[in-house]
């Protein structure tokens, strides 16, 4: 079992990998164990509701008309057979089962091409249209050219990946080494001129062109005959969407808050082959080293693997891992493979190394990890100080040209890279007048700097970009400073364990603080000592984003707030009959309590009212008790569909 701290880094780290760099580390399965575990921990937390999208090249943003959910998940026949029983009318009910496709959902509908984002609103990817060849029913092949709007998955063939792919490169110069990642890589360009020349294509497969329909009495028999049908197509795919086929009653059973009632998603268990251990590479990552596997070459889903992740010290511990021992390799869903299992080989060598492959200091086992403690440490450094630059905004600055800066201009700090100048960057290898002046640029900019992402840039275990606008809203930087433990373990998602961190190392690192603070343009994000507003704060599942109440309670004169406190003015509920965490602490504090239609529809509050009302003045403008007047429901009485809880958002979304 891992604490809500664990959960909230382990959750947020492996939905930046998947999402946004495309290097996921687990399988789809420990990702869904994590979230279950989540839910289980903190029923309303915001992880569980959220929905993601893969990382592309966008030409703006665009609603869609009906949300695009991802889906519920199973792993096993049962569980589907569980699903079906739960919304089929009787056992003659006609299920579809189609393939589910390892891409990027998107769709195409009045000449706009956009992706699924958010689920309320996609990227618009229309300018990737003539890389785009279309699969739709009725067995037509071609472009995207009628005006008839179209559902489905943006995919490489695997075809098309064997031949074409081989032959293209990346900017890099190297090939891509999956179809998912290279799908990825192209949406992810703003110019697809250099890999249309090459010969790029990508496929979008209508949903409904692959089908096959069963009554849910016959689905047990045929299943596994369906999922060799599918598993054998010229597609990427991890699994199968099981979904009732009247569409009109599918519809009528409605949504959760991440998934429609009538649809499900089966994934495949997971391939694994043997392959024997030859060596193993300890890379330098933030804060530790990560042990690297070479393996003997084995083919896994039409991939030929020869290195396999073994994530961290301790799992290899566990698992008695050494050199020449016969592995089992996992891959799923086209991700990093990693070693799950392994039986002793002959002539056994460990894979553990006691001393640092770049300073020779001795190596410490700090929790999982493998630790090089040397601060003085090159590779340390590097690695602390491209996180600071990611977690500061300064992404054209790469491992490659910070490396370079260390060992050519002696950079040691995030204050020595505001501090190059043009002439300083023509100095390293490749850079000529324009990249250097790009470069220069970007870091210029990065000197307008919010505070958290100073706070973050610190390497502070634990302590991330999220994590620090949550301590930020509570105290300024400066209060930060000067704060005791008790104080930071009050502030909602910190904690005794965080606190002592982030106390200790603000004290060793107050000379730096000093100097960086010096280097930078500060903006504040915690609340100006003049802002009187009254605060309003929202909780539960609304029709529209929270952005747009939010921008909404402004207008109104309100200050939107994330959180309930004493100080809170409103508490604005989708059901002010739930039993969210909020609302139970809007209770035990007195906080006042409004439905979300009475607010849509309450008057302005005036714009020059010097400070925020009182309670009775409150009670009297919104007209609504107490919060203690309200009856509170046991959590068993909470109806489904009304919680803020979900699962890991899936690649596949269903209806529009």
């Amino acid at each position: 079992m891992h604490t809500l701290e664990e959960l909230e880094r382990l959750i947020a780290y492996h939905n930046d990998l998947y999402w946004k760099k495309g290097t996921p580390e687990i399988s789809d399965v420990e990702y869904d164990n994590l979230m279950r575990e989540l839910e289980n921990t903190a029923p309303d937390h915001p992880l569980l509701t959220a929905v993601h999208g893969a990382s592309v090249a966008s030409s703006g943003k665009v609603r869609h008309k009906e949300p695009m959910l991802s889906l519920d998940k199973a792993y096993s026949l049962e569980k589907v057979l569980e699903w079906a029983d739960k919304y089929v009318r009787n056992a003659d009910e006609i299920l579809l089962v189609q393939p589910k496709y390892d891409g990027i959902s998107a769709r195409w509908e009045n000449g706009l091409l956009v992706t699924r984002g958010d689920g309320a609103e996609g990227e618009d990817i229309s300018d990737k249209v003539p890389l785009i060849e279309l699969e739709s029913v009725d067995d037509y092949v071609g472009r995207l050219k009628f005006n008839m709007p179209i559902r489905g998955e943006i995919v490489i063939r695997d075809d098309d990946f064997r031949t074409i792919y081989k032959n293209i490169r990346r900017k890099n110069g190297e090939v891509y080494k999956n179809s998912r990642n290279a799908v990825a890589g192209i949406m992810g360009l703003k110019e697809i001129a250099d890999i249309q020349r090459q010969g790029a294509k990508l496929t979008l497969v209508d949903y409904r062109k692959i089908s096959y329909a069963y009554s849910r009495r016959d689905l047990p028999e045929y299943f596994d005959e369906l999922l060799e049908k599918i598993e054998s197509l010229p597609y990427p795919t991890d699994g199968v969407v099981i979904k009732i086929a009247d569409e009109e009653y599918a519809s009528s059973l409605g949504n959760t808050a991440h998934h429609p009632r009538g649809a499900i998603a089966f994934k495949f268990t997971n391939i694994r082959r043997q392959s024997v251990l030859r060596k193993v590479e300890w890379s330098f990552g933030k804060n530790c080293l990560t042990p690297v596997a070479e393996i003997d070459p084995v083919e896994i889903g039409g991939v030929t693997i020869t290195h396999a992740t073994l994530h961290n010290l301790q799992n290899v511990l566990d698992r008695d891992i050494c050199i020449n021992d016969v592995i089992e390799v996992e891959r799923a869903g086209d991700v990093i493979p990693y070693i799950v299992n392994s039986l002793p080989g002959e002539d056994r060598k460990s894979v553990i190394i006691s001393e640092c492959p770049c300073c020779k200091s001795k190596l410490e086992q700090i929790g999982p990890e493998l630790c090089c403690v040397n601060k003085e440490c090159f590779e340390v450094r590097l690695q602390n100080l491209l996180a600071a630059v990611k977690n500061i905004g300064i992404e054209r600055l790469g491992e490659p040209t910070l490396r370079k800066m260390m060992n050519t201009l002696e950079v040691k700090t995030l204050r020595d890279v505001f501090e190059l100048k043009v002439t300083d960057i023509m100095q390293l290898e490749s850079f000529k007048v324009k990249s250097a002046e790009n470069l220069f640029n970007e870091i210029a900019k990065a000197r307008n700097v919010a505070d958290y992402q100073v706070l973050a840039a610190l390497n502070i275990p634990h302590v991330g970009v999220n994590v620090a606008k949550v301590i930020l809203k509570n105290l300024s930087l400066a209060e930060l400073r000067s704060a005791d433990e008790e104080t930071l373990s009050a502030i909602p998602g910190v904690g005794p364990e965080r606190a002592k961190a982030i106390k200790k190392e603000l004290a060793m690192q107050s000379d730096f603080i000093d100097e960086l603070l010096a280097a930078v343009i500060l903006t504040e994000s915690g609340k100006s000592e003049d802002d009187t507003s009254p605060t309003v704060c929202f909780t539960g599942k609304m029709p529209e984003k929270r952005s747009y109440y939010e921008e909404l309670a402004r207008t109104k004169g309100f200050r939107a707030v994330d959180s309930v406190s004493k100080e809170l003015s409103l508490l604005v509920a989708a059901d002010i009959t739930g039993t969210s965490s909020k609302l139970t602490k809007a209770a035990r504090l007195g906080v006042k309590v409004m439905a979300l239609e009475d607010f849509l529809t309450m008057e302005n509050l005036p714009q020059s009212e010097p400070s925020a009302p009182s309670e009775p003045e409150l009670e009297k403008s919104f007209g609504v008790p107490a919060m203690d007047e309200l009856p509170l429901f046991a959590e068993a009485d909470r109806q489904s569909g009304k919680d803020e809880k979900s699962d890991k958002p899936e690649q596949l979304s269903f209806g529009f």
